[in-house]
């Protein structure tokens, strides 16, 4: 048996011993159950039930009477297990304290199909849920993780574990490569804007900020004021050159006709 904390899963043998320690807070009323649940992990698999593979159903090995053939998960050594198969597969115990020097309550389960069964979960990932509940069936405390049956629990977490670890790298270097990329695409379309030669605009600006937009709105009023003043300025010089060269034409012109 193999537990990643890094994935929180159980990489474990068929019917192999897996104890599950339980520590809660408080303890609860007396009479209250611990029951273990499966349920398949993605959401188009999860109305149906996790159960046994039916060559694992039928076949001898296991099957000796004291828990339903289909069940997948049974309690080991525990003569107060009760199995129920309603809308989904269970097992539940009573709730015991902890042993003297110890802190926690140990439950010994079984998970009696492979994860790659044909028929059974067919490969398909499924989580177990250990729920805590009062007699009245009031939940109280619930944890989860994920299971995988195979023939190489140590095998398969350290695959699982480096897989993970090279799609976290990879993405981080995906990240880096974008952002360079993104930037030199938008100098790019500066430049172009730039040197496309369409200097009458109109432009448009996406502002997110409401204060920065009247900022921006400020300035840009200013600047067109300055603009046209200094237009209006230069046309008067230009019309004030225009009537001195007029001027200076007439005043030729009256010499050149006394002479």
């Amino acid at each position: 048996m193999q537990y990643s904390p890094v994935l929180n899963k159980l990489f474990c043998q068929l019917a192999k011993t897996c104890p599950l320690h339980i520590k809660v807070s408080t303890f609860p009323p007396a009479g209250s159950i611990v029951r273990a649940m499966a349920v398949y992990k993605k959401s188009e698999h999860v109305a149906d039930v996790v159960k046994r593979c039916p060559h694992h159903e039928r076949s001898s090995d296991f099957n000796d009477g004291t828990a339903p053939a289909e069940h997948l998960i049974r309690v080991e050594a525990n003569q107060q297990a009760c199995y129920i198969s309603d809308n989904r597969h269970s097992v539940t115990v009573p709730y015991e304290r902890p042993q003297l020097g110890t802190n926690s309550t140990t439950i010994l389960y079984n998970f009696m199909c492979n994860s790659s069964c044909m028929g059974g979960m067919n490969r398909r990932a499924i989580l177990t849920i250990i729920t805590l509940e009062t007699p009245q069936g009031n939940l109280l405390g619930r944890r989860s993780f994920e299971v995988r049956v195979c023939a190489c629990p140590g095998r398969d977490r350290k695959t699982e574990e480096e897989n993970l670890k090279k799609t976290a790298s990879s993405g981080r270097e995906t990240q880096k490569a974008v952002a360079p990329t993104s930037s030199s695409e938008s100098a790019k379309r500066s430049s172009a804007e730039t040197s496309s030669g369409n200097e009458n605009g109109p432009y448009v600006l996406q502002i997110r900020s409401l204060k920065h937009y009247k900022i921006l709105k400020y300035q840009l009023e200013a600047m067109e004021c300055l603009d046209s003043s200094s237009s209006s300025s230069s046309n008067n010089n230009n019309n004030n050159n225009n009537n001195r060269r007029e001027n200076q034409t007439s005043r030729w012109s009256q010499r050149l006709a006394r002479h």
